[in-house]
């Protein structure tokens, strides 16, 4: 009777330890791995805005991030932290993110921008053999140097242009060359010893670069109260790497739309615009999220009053908005918020499909020079239009508005 009582507790036991287990794992599933709240006191934290199932959160006292305005009344708009999260406020579970924002209000964008960029250093965008008197040679891939490098220096002298690459080889002689190249945000030192090509009648290291680029986008959002921008919704990247192109310095133009690319299925149309003469600003990040600068020229926002931002648990599938320019006007069209993905992803957080016939009648859906389009939802700015998806054009990825104010440089009051 004994030992039967006594297996009878064991299993009991065992029981609530699986039991136990497996609600660990349901909450630590269940837990994101960060919460976005609005704060009345950006210094502060409100521990009752953050509403977990039977968890408690302690916020750790240094913030992990921060944007904030500048000049002598700095003011954060975003902060964030690290909170250690307990069930019940015992048992510790994980550490969550916690993205405090303040209840800011901004002006819809929806207008074309141009942009000139010009690269922090020199992308290499192809390597190629060189003909010799004594064969074909490859100076640049026997060094060890790739697709997607960024040259930063030669002979420990920083190079910005493709020029200076260039002369740098033409005037070497056949010796041996020192450069600097950034990989994977590490700087590696290499040596190329170029060659004499006989068709080009120079020394050549058998490499093709890139110093600039040039495009057009959408403006996002710009800020009331000093003309900060954002626009497009995910970075500029080099076209023959993929890679997020270094910004050294740009320039924004004002652009005007003078024609169009019907979407198709597997065929991206375009917004084919015009830049005009004169500088309207000047480009001061490029982020995975998006491009962000300064206007020197107050642009014309009076088709919408500042909205307040919605954050991303905010946001539903269902009925929405976007602000974009097609034949030089700015208009609002109707969409519907479909899918939302993983609300942990940097980018294409959801997926917006167009619904207005007036857009789908000129433009087939979404089409490349509307990214950035600004997404309105319930009357708050929520994100803004990043890609099309290619087979089918009505429809496109998303970006929460959230993500793009946090990789936002310290421009915006």
């Amino acid at each position: 009777m004994q030992s039967t009582k006594l297996k009878l507790a064991f299993r009991i036991i065992f029981v609530i330890m699986l039991i136990g287990i497996a609600l660990l794992g349901l909450l630590d599933y269940i837990i994101p791995e960060s919460i976005s709240v609005f704060s009345d006191n950006i210094n502060s934290v409100d521990l009752d805005k953050i509403n977990l199932p039977f968890v408690s959160t302690n916020i750790e006292s240094v913030p992990v991030n921060a944007r904030v305005s500048q000049g002598e009344d700095t003011k954060p708009f975003f902060v964030s932290l690290s909170a250690n999260t307990k069930i019940f406020g015992v048992v510790p579970l994980k550490k969550v993110n916690v993205n405090m924002f303040s209840d800011i209000t901004l002006c819809p964008g929806g207008m074309p921008f141009g942009v000139k960029l010009y690269t922090d250093g020199v992308i290499v965008v192809g390597i190629s053999g060189v003909d010799t008197d004594s064969g074909r040679k490859n100076p640049a891939l026997d060094s060890g140097l790739k697709i997607g490098d960024i040259i930063v220096s030669i002979n420990e002298k920083a190079v910005n242009t493709t020029d200076e690459v260039s002369s740098a080889v033409e005037q070497s002689g056949g010796n041996k060359i020192s450069f600097t190249v950034k990989r994977d945000g590490k700087e590696i030192p290499l040596d190329i010893t170029p060659v004499f090509s006989k068709a080009d009648n120079m020394y050549k290291a058998g490499i093709w670069i890139r110093d600039s680029t040039a495009g057009i986008g959408t403006v996002t959002f710009i800020s009331p109260k000093n003309n900060a921008f954002a626009g497009l919704g995910h970075g500029i990247c080099d076209v023959d790497t993929g890679e997020l192109m270094p910004l050294r310095k740009g320039t924004v133009v004002d652009v005007n739309i003078k024609g169009i690319t019907k979407g198709l299925v597997g065929s991206p149309g375009e917004l084919k615009g015009v830049f005009t003469p004169g500088k309207i600003g000047s480009l001061i990040g490029n982020t995975a999220c998006g491009v962000y600068g300064m206007l020197s020229e107050k642009l014309d926002t009076s088709h919408s009053e500042p909205l307040k931002i919605g954050l991303k648990d905010e946001l539903k599938t269902g009925k929405a908005e976007i602000y974009c320019t097609v034949n030089d006007k700015l208009d609002k069209y109707s969409a519907e918020i479909i899918k939302i993905g993983n609300k942990n992803d940097e980018q294409k957080n959801f997926v917006i499909k167009i619904t207005d016939k007036r857009l789908l009648d000129t433009t087939g859906g979404i089409v490349q020079g509307m990214s950035g389009s600004p997404i309105i939802q319930n009357g708050k700015l929520v994100g803004a239009v990043t890609h099309v998806l290619v087979n089918d054009p009505t429809k496109g990825y998303g970006i929460f508005i959230e993500n793009m104010l946090k990789n936002m440089p310290e421009i915006m009051e």
